[in-house]
């Protein structure tokens, strides 16, 4: 590959290489993450797999050695100067405002507190559970068919039971369903909470759209291996759709909270809480704060 040098360097006078050493190409590195990956699956498939993964990875390993020791393998590539144009459409220029005792841009400049993240989790976490319940009347006639589906993620207990026991009422797989929908919703609208400040354009396409998206494929393709009775009985297009309310709703009650400053820039007593006087604002009251 060529290296790019601007004409300025060469009126200069700066002397540019005709050619330069690079080491050569390899395809050894590739093979070890290769093996390396056969030989964790096999732990959730079979020896055969794992065996085909030691013997890949210590393949990987040799070729890759031999291509550094004793000697590393280099080719040379021409350098061809050639003049670098830096171009834009944009008619206006957007800067980042400064504060007064900030010398260069923290970003994201605000975020939004916890309070924010738990308010986003628990109105997303309704609004994927009236979807669900409303999926388990349409097609069960119970609404306690997803709750003791969704108790599945903790224990299988109910993933043997009959059409019947899966519509009826049982406070155990009601507990656990709860106790994990509500931990899950928590844990991702704090991460909503944390994530969205840095999506200037759009939050609620990326977050509330393309990641329950991208998640539901995820889990769409290793669930078979991790829980196959679990695997079975869902219904994906239903679980897309619970995701999506959930992402959407989450992401609009977080957005509507007030952002508060971030505190990356701020000097270590005031994070702390500690007294620091000369650093500290003052209250209306004229003390410290």
């Amino acid at each position: 590959m060529a290296t790019p040098t601007s004409t300025g360097q060469l009126e200069q006078g700066t002397r540019v290489p005709r050619e330069i050493e690079l080491p050569a190409p390899t395809a050894w590195p590739v093979i070890l993450a290769f093996g390396f990956t056969l030989m964790f699956a096999g732990l959730l498939t079979s020896v055969s797999v794992t065996v085909l993964g030691v013997v890949l990875s210590i393949a990987g390993s040799v070729g890759w050695f031999r291509e550094v020791f004793p000697h590393e393998h280099e080719e040379v590539v021409p350098v061809v100067p050639e003049e670098l144009s830096i171009s834009t459409e944009r008619r206006v220029v957007e800067r980042v405002p400064l504060a007064e005792d900030q010398a260069r841009a923290w970003l994201p400049i605000e975020t939004y507190p916890l309070s924010a993240g738990v308010k986003g989790g628990i109105a997303g976490s309704i609004a994927m559970a009236v979807l669900a319940c409303a999926y388990g009347l349409i097609k069960f006639g119970s609404i306690w068919y997803p709750i003791n589906l969704l108790s599945g993620g903790i224990s299988d207990v109910a993933l043997s039971w009959s059409p019947a026991e899966m519509n009826s009422f049982h406070a155990v797989t009601f507990g656990l369903a709860v106790l994990l929908h509500g931990s899950v919703s928590l844990l991702v609208g704090l991460l909503y909470g944390a994530m969205l400040p840095m999506f200037a354009r759009r939050p609620i396409v990326l977050g509330g759209l393309i990641a329950p998206v991208l998640w539901s494929g995820l889990l769409y393709s290793i669930l078979d291996i991790l829980d196959p009775l679990l695997q079975k009985r869902i219904d994906w297009y239903w679980f897309v759709a619970s995701q999506v309310a959930f992402g959407v709703v989450a992401g609009l009650v977080v957005l509507r909270q007030a952002r508060v400053r971030t505190h990356e820039n701020m000097p270590f007593a005031l994070r702390a809480g500690i007294e620091a006087p000369g650093i500290m604002s003052r209250k209306g009251d004229g003390e410290k704060r």
